[in-house]
């Protein structure tokens, strides 16, 4: 089981790192056009880092599932496990939120300002944050 802890926290970092830095490439492709500077290799790189925080996005709530099925019979208890499925719901959204980022992207435009973008990129941050202290403190 351990093994399986090491791996869900594994792809777990890997996804948040996606999560943390697709914002930072929004800030630059809205910040760049309007500098008039060319955008299109930010375009590229959005669309490569959410493929890749997806398949780790992926593993991360596959491995949640097989740890959860594991602990079934004691899950049952634990509110802090449902507090923290909740709070990886949201993370679920926001990370569908920046699909469609990625998409705009790829159009050629972003249709709010770099200072929107860094603000956004706080969202995952708060969350995490949450996870973590639910996952750690178990306050309930």
């Amino acid at each position: 089981m351990l093994w399986l802890k090491t791996f869900h926290i594994l792809f777990m970092m890997s996804w948040m790192a996606g999560i943390f830095y697709l914002p930072r490439i929004f800030v630059h492709f809205v910040e760049g056009q309007a500098a008039g500077q060319q955008v299109d290799r930010l375009a590229i790189m959005g669309d490569k880092l959410y493929k890749f925080m997806t398949i780790m996005m992926m593993l991360a709530i596959g491995s949640g599932i097989w740890l959860w099925l594991a602990y079934w019979p004691i899950a049952q208890g634990m509110g802090w496990l449902h507090a923290k499925i909740v709070f990886v719901g949201l993370m679920l959204a926001y990370h569908l939120w920046a699909k469609k980022r990625v998409k705009e992207m790829q159009l050629g435009h972003l249709d709010h300002s770099g200072v929107y973008y860094r603000w956004a990129n706080e969202i995952p941050l708060l969350l995490v944050t949450i996870i973590l202290i639910l996952v750690v403190v178990k306050p309930f």
